[in-house]
């Protein structure tokens, strides 16, 4: 065992929520690092491209939720170079960052002046790997001498631990050594067994290693000559280490089997030309889209490739991660909610959601993990405090709505794509859910499901809104568990319509017919215990006492968005969704200012999330009310134009819009974050009442509107059951045509006014 290592930077920071939240500390600095992920990996650069140990700590280059990779800084004549320009290229792989030198002296002189040098820096992540391209090019008269050096650190920090979580113990730190050509390794062997490594690879080889820490390259340099180096640090697990007897380590849990590590890739170019494959294979599974609006395209192609990025190619097929950088791991609301989104333009990411989702299903009661049969997994992680027991979050299942979800998500999923062979492989799944909802998902028999945490250590709630302080009375009393959710009951009733449909198409129509009724009982029930006339929408939840907590959420507003609404209801809502003490002018508040608990800068109270916009913008077409839904739409449309490369962040402050301002930002929201970027297909889907039905080989819009910043729009490339279809639709006015304009395939378009 080490000595304990020095706390974070952020280990006194005041935490958000409950204890597993986003420690914030005063901010990121003054700047919000660059982010670039693929996979299993992300790191976090500054803008100089360099990872240094200062504000929140949060820099480095992480592989399955471990920092390999501390420190990274760059100097030329021991000085850092000046900053020139930094940007994340607009597929997000390739990270540039372009310096040049300050006035270089020696014994009092200038011997390389100011502006001499360039300094281009390009870095990527690959198979668990961060390749780097830095070439310096000497753009003055004179030959220029100089000495260019990389210093390397790594603490191989848990990111819990990042986050601010004190540790009283830890593994064993390695000493680096040096190997091949001018190598670095840095070496961890964890309480979990697992022995980590960064090796560090240069080409050329360094010329000079004054420390463990450190490669140096001496440069003469010609006028107008170039020198190129690349350098790869590679994260590793090693073969498994056996766990020691009397070393304090603890039993961890059931630990699944690691892959070997794959070979990486010789160079730069063949890490560049593979990455870039990748990447465009996982983005041209989407049909593509294209609209009168340079903006708006300039929003979705963001969100395509902040798709692609976040999408992490798993044995199950692919998922989409949940954000970077502290939720970049499986986590079942946000897969769910994600593929749902985007169902309509890539069903293959809802397959790969179902299918991860369908093996990890808990087959039984595990109170630690607040798991029981046939829920939905919350979130996995494969970090050394996950797999010691230290949190809990190896396989933890506290959430109430993946269940319903993932139920819902699979039937839409057949209706999407008409695959009956994967719909019966997936039914055991699907049934033991449905099982799971009926029996431990309500827990005293009203017909509600409701949630009680069950492990010490788990979420207090299990919701979206899962920070300590979301669900509370109207009078700012938290509310008492068990806890039935407006949102969840309109998820559970959506999932018996879904399976219902998909048993009839099994050919269990029995239980097709039992569904449905289930469905129509709960909606009944729903209006009765949940509607509050006096706040125009549903209350936000039922207590332990079955008290309502008679607060303005937009948790009512999933009610549209699954059906489960009445449609009087969904008039009067639609009403106070665009109000001012809902709308702030970029999106609907999740609580209602006026509200007990109200405070714009809260992480559920008051805060805007594109997702919970997309959702209930897509609810109120649903009932008609599409000049709402467009109200939200264009909110958040033009919040786009003030974020930086359109990229829409997992929240933004409720403040109210001012003239000539943008958003307020929130200072630890993560960028990019899955089913934020995600919300501009759901808004389409929604404002143009589309449906696609595979199995009768039908697309159809119904009432379609665009927003009026929107002349036309393109959809070229829509597959449906073996058929492909583009379609042009133009606005004129609140009214909108499609015309069909390739077709190959049989495949049917309707319109209805």
């Amino acid at each position: 065992m080490s000595p304990a290592r020095a706390q974070p930077p952020n280990a006194e920071a005041i935490r958000i929520g409950d204890q597993w939240y986003v420690a914030a500390t005063a901010a990121r600095a003054d700047e919000s690092p660059h982010v670039l992920k693929c996979d299993d990996s992300f790191a976090l650069f500054d803008r100089f491209g360099d990872i240094r140990a200062f504000g929140a700590g949060e820099q480095g280059l992480y592989h399955e939720d471990t920092r390999f990779l501390s420190r990274l800084e760059l100097t030329i004549d021991g000085v850092r170079p000046l900053f020139l320009g930094a940007a994340v290229k607009e597929r997000n792989n390739l990270l540039v960052v372009e310096l040049m030198n300050p006035d270089l002296q020696r014994e009092g002189r200038i011997v390389v002046p100011k502006g001499q040098l360039h300094v281009f820096r390009a870095k990527l992540l690959w198979d668990g790997a961060c390749h780097e391209h830095i070439r310096i090019t000497n753009h003055g008269l004179a030959r220029a001498g100089l000495e260019v050096a990389l210093s390397f650190d790594a603490d191989f920090r848990d990111l819990f631990e990042v986050r601010g979580m004190p540790r009283t113990r830890h593994g064993r730190l390695a000493e680096p050594v040096r190997f091949g050509a001018g190598g670095l390794a840095f070496g961890y062997e964890g309480l979990d067994g697992q022995r980590r490594t960064a090796r560090i690879t240069f080409q050329p080889p360094p010329v000079r290693q004054r420390t463990p820490h450190e490669a140096a390259w001496t440069l003469e340099l010609e006028p107008q000559a170039e020198w190129h180096l690349f350098c790869t640090v590679a994260c590793d697990f090693d073969t498994r280490v056996q766990q020691r007897r009397g070393n304090g380590a603890p039993q961890g849990p059931h630990h699944e089997p690691r892959e070997q590590p794959t070979e990486r890739p010789p160079n730069w170019e063949a890490a560049i030309q593979a990455n870039a494959q990748a990447r465009a294979r996982r983005e041209t599974a989407h049909c593509r889209l294209e609209t009168s609006n340079p903006l708006m395209d300039r929003w979705i192609e963001r969100s395509v490739s902040d798709l692609a990025m976040l999408t992490t190619e798993l044995p199950t097929g692919p998922y989409p991660y949940a954000g970077v950088p502290w939720y970049s791991t499986v986590f079942g609301r946000d897969g769910l909610i994600t593929a749902r989104q985007v169902l309509w333009a890539d069903p293959t990411l809802a397959r790969g959601v179902l299918t991860c989702l369908a093996a990890r299903q808990a087959t039984e009661s595990d109170p630690a993990r607040d798991a029981e049969p046939g829920k939905i997994l919350h979130e996995a992680r494969q970090c050394e405090m996950a797999l010691t027991g230290e949190v809990p979050f190896e396989r933890y299942y506290g959430t109430v709505d993946a269940t319903p979800l993932f139920v819902a998500l699979a039937g839409a999923y057949w209706r999407r794509t008409g695959d009956l062979e994967f719909a019966r492989a997936l039914w055991p799944h699907v049934t033991a859910a449905l099982d799971w909802i009926g029996r431990h998902g309500d827990r005293d028999g009203d017909g509600f499901v409701e949630y009680a945490r069950r492990s010490a250590e788990g979420l207090v709630q299990q919701g979206w809104k899962d920070s300590h302080d979301s669900i509370f009375h109207a009078d700012g009393t938290l509310a008492e568990a068990p806890i039935a959710l407006a949102e969840v009951q309109g998820y559970v009733y959506e999932a018996k319509q879904e399976a219902a449909a998909l048993a009839e198409a099994l050919g269990e129509t029995g239980r097709a017919g039992r569904l449905r009724d289930e469905a129509a009982w709960l909606q009944g029930e729903f209006q009765r215990r949940f509607w509050c006339d006096d706040l125009g929408v549903y209350a936000l939840a039922l207590d332990g006492a079955k008290r309502a907590c008679r607060v303005a959420t937009t948790n009512a507003g999933h009610a549209l968005w699954t059906g489960v609404a009445a449609p009087e209801h969904a008039a009067r809502m639609a009403e106070r969704f665009v109000a001012s003490d809902f709308f702030s002018g970029w999106g609907i508040r999740t609580v209602a200012r006026g509200e007990k608990r109200y405070n714009p800068m809260s992480y559920h109270n008051g805060s805007v999330w594109p997702h919970d916009n997309a959702l209930v913008a897509a609810g109120l077409a649903r009932y008609g009310h599409a000049n709402e839904a467009l109200a939200v739409f264009s909110a958040l449309f033009e919040a786009t134009l003030h974020l930086n490369q359109h990229r829409m962040p997992e929240l933004f402050c409720g403040f109210p819009r001012r003239e000539g301002e943008g958003p307020v930002l929130y200072p630890v929201a993560c960028v990019p974050q899955a089913w934020s970027a995600a919300a501009v297909f759901s808004l389409l889907e929604g404002c143009l009442g589309l449906h696609i039905d595979a199995p009768r080989r039908e697309v159809s819009f119904r009432s379609p509107r665009l927003p009026e910043w929107v002349d036309w729009l393109e959809i070229r490339g829509l597959a449906v059951a073996g058929a492909t279809a583009s379609l042009l639709l133009e606005r004129h006015g609140e009214n909108v045509s499609v015309q069909v304009t390739q077709k190959t395939g049989r495949l049917a378009v309707h319109v209805a006014v």
